[in-house]
This record gives structure tokens, sequence and C-alpha cells, in this order.
């Protein structure tokens, strides 16, 4: 996890649904949080009431997210410091919700991708978290097992994706939108921060997997 993106997924999606006539709920970022593009924009639709295919709303909500991110990207504090305190160490992967031109520009603006050996978004797999998906692909685009990896994850269907992957998990919660506590039990560190996820602090996890 590298920066704080629920308030501008939120944001993107809530804007989209009210100015095309659909029906914005109380429960609609918690509900999404994790899915896929596919699933997501699926949701606004079926769910939200939007009144347009699911590849609109898609391209819709990432034409906001990209014109947001090209301003400005909320890069978590010490989240650069920290890639690439672990990436003189090992070799990293994204796997992320977000769509795939949208981790691309994040790592871009950030001045980070060549920190990253592979990058997969959950619309490039067959399901969304909390299934291992994406974490599986991810694993597999390294060349090494999931089992032998620690992932970094912020919310409840995160953390159940990266452990039911088979790899040990290090929780950041999101202050926003605080992960379950039955989700945060599988991690095997918690931390405030992601600038406190060191390498030896992944070292710790991987001994100590939950």
């Amino acid at each position: 996890m590298l920066i704080d993106s629920e308030e501008r997924w939120t944001a993107a999606r809530e804007a989209l649904v009210r100015e095309a006539g659909g029906t914005w709920t109380d429960s609609a970022t918690r509900d999404m949080m994790g899915m896929s593009a596919p699933e997501w924009s699926a949701y606004l639709r079926d769910e939200l009431g939007v009144p347009m295919s699911a590849r609109e709303i898609n391209d819709a909500v990432v034409e906001r997210m990209q014109a947001g991110y090209r301003e400005s990207v909320p890069l978590l504090d010490g989240a650069v410091e920290s890639v690439r305190g672990l990436a003189s160490r090992w070799p990293l992967g994204v796997a992320s919700s977000a769509n795939a031109p949208l981790i691309a520009l994040v790592l871009d603006v950030a001045g980070i991708a060549a920190c990253f050996a592979a990058t997969v978004s959950s619309e490039e797999v067959p399901r969304g978290k909390p299934a291992p998906d994406v974490y599986l692909e991810a694993a597999r685009r390294l060349g090494v097992q999931a089992g032998g990896c620690v992932a970094v994850e912020d919310s409840t269907n995160g953390l159940r994706s990266a452990h039911a992957a088979g790899m040990a998990v290090i929780a950041v919660p999101n202050r926003a939108f605080a992960p379950e506590q039955d989700a945060l039990e599988l991690a095997a560190a918690v931390v405030d921060s992601v600038g406190e996820v060191t390498p030896d602090l992944v070292l710790r996890a991987g001994e100590r997997r939950g």
C-alpha cells in the first residue's frame, strides 16, 4: 500500500452516481472495497442504479481518478522510503484493486516504478479481493511461491486476500475505514504507518505468519 486512495475512489464514484441519477448509499464505499473494476462497475450499475454499461462506468470513474492523480497523488507518509528500502533487498510486486492505468500512473508520479518487478490489477484476474487471485498472480509474475511472500495491506478484504494466498501479512490499518478485527487477527504484524515497514519487520513477519 502506497497511497490513501479510498476517499478519492468514493468521491469519484459518488459523483458519477449522483450525476447519472442513481442512488448513493451509506454502505457503498465499504461494499466496494477490494472489488475489481468489473465488479464495482457492475455494482454501480445494478445496485446503485447508474444507467450506463459497466465499461462506460469504469471509464468515467477512471478518467476522474487519473485527473486527480495528475494534480496530486495522496502518498502515505514514509511510503516511498519504505519501498526503496524493501526493493534493495527483494523483488517487489503490486497486487491492487485499482485499474492497471492508475497503478502505472501512481508509480510513475511517485518516481518508484523501477522498484517493482511486477504489477497486477484485480481487473486482470477472475476475482477481486478478498479472493486470493490478485496475490497469487503477483507471486507468479515474480517467479516465487506465494507462501514465501509478505504482503502489506490496509483493508479487511486486502488482509483476507493476501492471507488466503498463503502470504504473511503486515497490516497498516486504514484510518478512515478500519479493518474488521477478525481480519486484523490474520496479520503477522500490525503497525501504525507504512513508514514502519522495514526489511527487519518483513523478516520478522515472515517468521511469525499469522
